[in-house]
């Protein structure tokens, strides 16, 4: 056995035994509500539901002609970090339209999402920090909190009572209150689980954060362009202020790349000199950076996208119930169909897609062991007829496998 198989043979047999091993899918044409797949069995048309493009604007003809001007424009690339070169006139009209999108005082970008929160809690705290974290939190979020150092308490998914609870035994392990400078306390959590589809509860965890002199980070990726009357998010939603912090992406419904962190100025002045995802890397292109900044304006000028998408979801979900599936009825735009087998659900995507509805099985690590499950998520571009025929297909599959 060689050096390099020594390190990950085992590893792949494993997951290939397990039925967690990936591959990844080719699509031969722009990301859009139906899209072509070329797989080794066939070669056809899907109607896809497992896209983070919400609103569907990746293809809108106007929004992908002024992305090219601004290639002839602005080139190709950004050529140098934004503390040296590379900070172009895109980036900060980008951050301009972030925070008047948002409504708050200031804006910072980043290159993706994962970047925002990796950069931005490791940022905040260091290891005297104490961290409290959602059990179903992204990736970017816990492995923000490992390179903080920060001790973390992880609490019950949207469980404020276990959460109070934590904060508790927080204080009385360090013998002092949390907003005691020598002992400071960060509450992180989605705003849109990203499996789960489900929100969490802004104004109790405002009131939560409040109490015990934390501050709120909430990573809106999810939430961004789908929940709230015009898609501006939990406060939208809610009716209430904003947390401290407020991450997001530029990748889903804003349909470009990017991501992006607001809230006080200054926050963001503190994130401009403290975040090594910010500090240490190359700037976006500027014709991205203008894509972005000019989807968002699209998205501002455009809220009856964000009502399609919800009016999808509640359709489809009615759907779902109406043949007979127990989904949850979601105020997102991702849809949860729990499966629980990993093997049983790469069947059921793969009947699927033999039917032309592509939506990936979600499985281990993603998801506990035990809860895989279709992950359907939703376009403003679907039609009626397509989600009904979906949630057809999807139950009949589905009991045919039981």
């Amino acid at each position: 056995m060689s050096i390099l198989e020594h390190f990950t043979e085992k590893a792949l047999q494993l997951m290939r035994e397990s039925h967690t091993y990936r591959k990844m899918r080719l699509l031969t044409s722009p990301e859009s509500s139906h899209v072509k797949v070329a797989s080794e069995a066939f070669f056809k048309e899907q109607l896809l539901l497992a896209s983070n493009s919400y609103l569907d604007l990746a293809n809108i003809p106007e929004l992908k002609q002024a992305m090219a001007e601004a290639v002839l424009e602005w080139g190709t690339g950004s050529g140098g970090a934004r503390l040296t070169t590379g900070n172009k006139t895109p980036h900060e009209d980008l951050e301009k339209q972030i925070a008047a999108f948002k409504g708050a005082e200031a804006a910072i970008s980043f290159g993706t999402g994962y970047m925002a929160n990796v950069g931005t809690i490791s940022a905040l705290c260091n290891k005297n920090d104490i961290v409290f974290s959602d059990e179903l939190n992204h990736a970017s979020i816990i492995d923000g909190i490992r390179l903080s150092r920060a001790k973390c308490y992880v609490y019950k998914h949207n469980d404020l009572d276990d959460l109070k609870r934590q904060i508790a035994e927080a204080v009385n392990s360090n013998g002092e209150k949390l907003q005691n400078p020598s002992v400071r306390g960060l509450i992180v959590t989605d705003a849109v689980f990203s499996m789960d589809g489900d929100l969490a509860d802004l104004p109790a965890l405002l009131k939560i954060a409040r109490e015990n002199g934390t501050l709120l980070m909430i990573d809106e990726a999810h939430a961004t362009g789908v929940v709230g009357r015009t898609g501006r998010g939990l406060a939208e939603y809610f009716g209430c202020e904003h947390a401290d912090v407020t991450v997001g992406t530029l990748s889903k419904a804003v349909a470009c790349e990017g991501g992006f962190v607001v809230g006080k100025k200054q926050l963001v002045e503190f994130l401009k000199n403290k975040a090594r995802s910010f500090i240490f890397t190359t700037a976006m292109s500027p014709a991205v950076a203008f894509a972005a900044c000019n989807n968002l304006r699209y998205l501002a000028k455009h809220p009856e996208r964000v009502k399609k998408l919800q009016s999808n979801v509640d359709f489809f979900c009615r759907a779902l119930h109406r043949f007979g599936l127990n989904v949850p009825s979601v105020p997102s735009a991702i849809v949860p169909i729990l499966v629980g087998d990993e093997e049983k659900a790469l069947k059921l995507s793969l009947k699927l897609e033999e039917e032309g509805i592509l939506i990936p099985a979600i499985r281990y690590p993603t998801v506990p062991k035990g809860r895989a499950r279709l992950r359907a998520s939703l376009m403003a571009t679907h039609s009626e007829e397509d989600l009904e025929l979906a949630a057809q297909k999807i139950a009949e599959i589905f009991k045919h496998l039981e």
